[in-house]
């Protein structure tokens, strides 16, 4: 039995439920694909969810604004992944349906070699191999190829590769197959080696190279940024300011920083402003973050830029927040220091 046969034999009895797997509605495979980029099945199962009755169609997700969008996206991180979605439903309500080949769909907004071919493959059943992550580590140990799968050289390698390997039948179900047997059987630590059905001709077993394979040639570095916020409450009102272009979290809501006082306000601040908390971490993929948050009451309504908002404290839920605030919040709930807030 050959490997493709072996793996589809193995996805009969191991194949994960999924309900994006249940239909060929390319916008609801579209959306499962994007969501699941850096999210676990887990967490992004509910948030797919939540788009699918919020949005049941390219169309509706295409009418919705970028904020109600950002809001729904809340929690998941990587925001650039839902301003990409809603300027992508836009190109296909403008194109009049989603293209039907790997090659097409590459041009939508934040579409990508992986997610076009996904597509393409489970929507409109093109014979084209998908290659991810569990894709990249499968055939890595089982053909003992230690070509780095984050360069240019290596992602060729493994495209051709499983383009190869791909059967002439059942092409979508087997790329669903060897994802999950990534996902299940042959994972990134501890896989189940023993009852492997393709361990007698896996090289990376036969030569006890399992945890070296795959090989990764990028370390990511890290800028470390420190950041002051400041919960400005004035009456039952606080203030928010909306991220711009060209830094993390654009488009999303945050507090204040110290950064945005002005000079009298700033020296104001000094003198009243409470500890809320101090360094609190927080990672991204490039950036490691620390916050110091700050809560003030001031006795006169600080003068802000046009940037800024004025809400009522208990709309707050209405604005889309990075996970970082959601977390200062928090801790601010937990103080006891709010005056009369609804938060």
């Amino acid at each position: 039995m050959n490997f493709a046969s072996t793996l589809l034999l193995w996805y009969d009895n191991n194949e994960r439920p999924l309900p994006w797997r249940e239909t060929k509605d390319a916008y609801a495979i579209w959306l499962s694909e994007v969501i699941l980029q850096q999210t676990r099945i887990v967490q992004g199962m509910s948030y797919w969810q939540h788009f699918m009755r919020q949005w049941p169609t390219v169309y509706d997700l295409a009418n919705a604004s970028e904020d109600e969008v950002l809001k729904a996206w809340q929690g998941l991180g990587y925001y650039s992944r839902a301003r990409n979605l809603h300027k992508a439903a836009q190109q296909v309500v403008e194109l009049k349906g989603f293209p039907h080949t790997a090659k097409e769909l590459k041009k939508l907004k934040g579409v990508g070699e992986y997610t076009a071919a996904a597509i393409a493959s489970f929507a409109f059943d093109e014979k084209i191999a998908v290659v991810d992550g569990n894709v990249y580590r499968v055939l890595s140990r089982y053909k003992g190829i230690d070509t780095p799968i984050d360069t240019t050289s290596g992602k060729k390698e493994f495209q051709s590769l499983s383009q190869t390997l791909l059967p002439t039948h059942d092409s979508a179900r087997y790329n669903q197959a060897i994802m999950d047997f990534g996902a299940i059987q042959c994972t990134p630590t501890s896989p189940h080696c023993d009852i492997c059905p393709l361990c007698e001709s896996c090289v990376a077993f036969r030569e006890q190279r399992i945890n070296q394979l795959p090989v990764k040639s990028k370390k990511i570095h890290q800028q470390e940024r420190h950041l002051t916020y400041i919960y400005i409450q004035y009456n039952d009102e606080i203030v928010l300011h909306q991220r711009g272009a060209g830094d993390i979290w654009q488009g999303l809501w945050e507090l204040p920083q110290l950064e945005h006082l002005s000079k009298e306000d700033g020296e104001e601040w000094k003198r009243e402003a409470i500890e809320v908390c101090k360094d609190v971490k927080h990672v991204l993929t490039h950036q490691l973050l620390f916050a110091n948050l700050y809560y003030w009451a001031p006795q006169q309504r600080p003068i802000l830029s046009a940037d800024f908002i004025w809400i009522p404290t208990e709309k707050i839920a209405d604005y889309a927040l990075p996970r970082l605030m959601e977390i200062l919040l928090d801790r601010l709930r937990k103080s006891n220091l709010m005056l009369g807030s609804n938060l």
